[in-house]
């Protein structure tokens, strides 16, 4: 396994919410693309695989508070399936990425997609994505098509490039920000159900504790 550390966002030492996101589709969509160029504004034409599981970090504001994202890259090669899907846990994200080039990859997404829901939590924020729109002259997958198949799943959709960078905050920014609303309403019912207990009630720990999130990040 190999680690990509990452200074963008400032200060990675002090935040409020660690939430751990996966990126997930077939080998060749440019997940490490999407993950080096959101963590390191990187991106490198010629990379190669990646072989088992890597994660970067980057910390972004969400409504005052300090999110630190914990990227982790799957491998998408069906040799490492077995290893990868114990990665699933504990994430509380996940992007589903398809090539809008090459059709095999997005007919791969029902598959990638019951796998994730078979391993991973119940709750889990998940946004399909389209990679590889700076490609447009060959699209093979429509944007109505992902669409509607997004809105059947529950998904939100985007359609990126890591290459020219085009919506990849975006797409970061909009899960990391989905799973910090659900997880700071849970905190907030929480503390209003503490708050309304008798006194010699036992004391409910908050979501965003520093205790919590400084050890095991949030989870649903």
């Amino acid at each position: 396994m190999r680690r990509a550390s990452s200074s963008r966002g400032g200060d990675e030492a002090e935040y409020d919410y660690l939430f751990k996101v996966v990126l997930i589709g077939d080998s060749g969509v440019g997940k490490s693309n999407l993950l080096s160029r959101f963590t390191r504004n990187e991106f490198h034409l010629e990379s190669k695989s990646t072989i088992g599981v890597e994660f970067a970090t980057r910390t972004i504001q969400v409504d005052g508070k300090t999110i630190k994202a914990q990227i982790w890259d799957t491998a998408g090669q069906e040799r490492y399936r077995a290893i990868t899907s114990a990665y699933y846990r504990g994430a509380v994200g996940a992007l589903l990425i398809y090539d809008m080039t090459k059709q095999a990859s997005y007919t791969h997404v029902e598959k990638w997609l019951k796998e994730l829901r078979d391993h991973a939590d119940v709750n889990i924020v998940i946004m399909l994505v389209g990679n590889k729109s700076d490609l447009l002259h060959l699209r093979s997958v429509s944007t109505q098509e992902a669409e509607t198949f997004a809105e059947k799943e529950g998904l939100s959709f985007v359609e990126t490039s890591a290459l020219n960078a085009s919506n990849v905050e975006v797409a970061f920014q909009t899960i990391l920000t989905e799973i910090y609303n659900i997880v700071s309403k849970k905190a907030l019912s929480l503390e209003e159900e503490a708050i309304s207990m008798p006194k010699e009630g036992k004391p409910i720990p908050l979501v965003d504790s520093q205790e919590g999130t400084k050890k095991g990040g949030c989870c649903f």
